[in-house]
């Protein structure tokens, strides 16, 4: 999700009244920080969300940007309203999403990539950066099945730029049936700031446009 600079400032202000109080936990040279100010938050809850991040984030930093941080924080955070956001290193969660959702999960494989793709202040597309992330979710996530989490069908009205999941299962047809490796490479260009419209040419020898007319004509992956 996108980033909340004023959201992460009121959580800091709001201190960490949280049931357990502040969890570290460390393994396999990765530090997770858990804390919140939602003092009922559901114990299991946040447990999958720990044990989520120590399956994902190992294999995300390994495919993707072996440099990326090795200590995180979630924060549960009764002022914010949406699903989580990211930013620095620091994913906050809506317990009240969650609390509602409890099996989507893999909302903690989506905010963890964005720690991994560290962009910084690249003005990239922003569609690019979410429909990575939900690639990578749709990759390595751990319970989609269970949170009905899957891509979309193709739609006449969609497009690339639609970002999140119609993107995403746009880069599964671009890496299944034109050039293996193109996601990858489109994160590091995003995070080395060298991407350019130009680069889905050189990558594919095709413009991001000529790909989607391509994948409109025969979207199966």
């Amino acid at each position: 999700m996108k980033k909340y600079a004023l959201l992460l400032l009121l959580s800091l202000i709001g201190g960490a009244s949280f049931a357990g109080g502040i969890d570290t936990i460390k393994k396999n040279g990765y530090t997770l920080i858990v804390s919140g100010n939602d003092e009922h938050f559901d114990a299991a809850i946040k447990q999958k969300l720990i044990s989520t991040f120590f399956i994902v984030y190992p294999k995300i930093v390994n495919e993707y940007n072996k440099k990326s941080l090795k200590q995180v924080e979630f924060f549960i955070d009764t002022a914010y309203h949406g699903v989580a956001a990211t930013d620095n290193g620091r994913v906050v969660f809506s317990p009240e999403y969650m609390a509602k959702h409890p099996t989507d999960i893999d909302v903690v494989t989506h905010e963890v990539m964005h720690i991994a793709q560290n962009y910084g202040s690249f003005d990239g597309p922003g569609w690019l950066t979410e429909g990575i992330a939900d690639y990578v979710r749709n990759e390595h996530g751990v319970a989609n099945e269970a949170a009905k989490w899957r891509l979309p069908d193709y739609k006449p009205t969609q497009n690339y730029d639609n970002a999140y999941r119609t993107t995403a299962r746009f880069l599964v047809w671009v890496e299944t049936k034109v050039k293996k490796g193109t996601v990858k490479k489109l994160d590091s260009q995003m995070r080395e700031h060298t991407y350019t419209a130009a680069t889905w040419n050189k990558l594919t020898g095709k413009s991001v446009d000529e790909l989607w007319k391509a994948y409109s004509a025969n979207p199966n992956i």
